[in-house]
């Protein structure tokens, strides 16, 4: 399946609708599940400073750049992404809501790195999608602060969905492998879990992978969309909160959480 289209086409619609844009991430944030786990994380990682550098790799649609400028007022904000029209988007949103706090960069994180130190970065479904990702590593351990953290959520070799999604590279990883791999570069792995286990993957199957299957065969199912949510959500949003509490021994997406460790002074 292919991805991209149906991201353009909500890009497409922000520019349109540019008051739709904070409708759109709350919407992500009741459908995704992974989101709900990255932001997790960034709360429990976020340093405790008057001032932080947030670096957003592979932003998209800048939704975890909104979500950090609006929840860390002392954050400031680098976005990256090969899609420059969605950064340039999100650019004209945050100059207006928040002003000199966000930057972006159209770039291959392949050879891309930021001269800043950031104390967190995150990578969200992005690995998968790249060949060389031993250079994104080691590009990301470079620019990380001492005592930085790093934020991957990529799916797992598990998900059968990664393997035929048309824009990876890789179906998924084995966490062991993923991890073995951080740790080469230097990192040290802080949280290490998995995600859409039992119950998340039954929430993705309603909340998102029943729904495309069925605008895949007829447009005009859209009408309908809004009533099958209205009934469904309530019990998919118990299922992805059970996710979340239980210490998944299996999933189709991995949380990492690494950090660049102190130097001994």
């Amino acid at each position: 399946m292919q991805y991209d289209p149906l991201k353009d086409r909500a890009a497409n619609l922000i520019r349109l609708f540019p008051t739709a844009r904070v409708a759109f991430y709350r919407l992500l944030d009741l459908i995704l599940l992974r989101q709900r786990y990255v932001k997790r994380c960034m709360l429990r990682h976020a340093p405790d400073r008057k001032e932080w550098l947030y670096y957003d790799a592979g932003a998209g649609f800048c939704q975890y750049s909104w979500f950090v400028l609006k929840r860390f007022s002392q954050a400031r904000v680098l976005a990256t992404d090969l899609k420059r029209e969605y950064l340039e988007d999100f650019a004209d949103y945050a100059a207006e809501t928040f002003p000199g706090r966000f930057y972006w960069q159209e770039a291959d994180l392949q050879v891309f790195t930021p001269q800043n130190k950031y104390h967190v970065i995150s990578a969200v479904d992005i690995l998968e999608h790249i060949p060389d990702d031993y250079a994104v590593l080691r590009n990301f351990y470079h620019c990380l602060a001492e005592g930085g953290v790093l934020i991957i959520s990529t799916p797992s070799d598990t998900d059968p969905a990664a393997k035929f999604t048309a824009e990876h590279v890789r179906p998924g990883y084995a966490k062991a492998a993923l991890e073995s791999k951080l740790r080469k570069t230097g990192f040290t792995i802080l949280e290490s879990l998995y995600s859409y286990g039992k119950y998340g993957s039954l929430a993705w199957r309603m909340l998102l992978r029943f729904p495309l299957s069925v605008l895949g065969k007829s447009k005009t199912a859209v009408v309908f969309l809004p009533f099958y949510f209205i009934l469904i959500y309530p019990i998919a949003a118990v299922l992805m909160r059970l996710d979340m509490a239980k210490s998944n021994k299996q999933g189709t997406g991995i949380i990492i959480v690494a950090q660049k460790e102190k130097q001994a002074r």
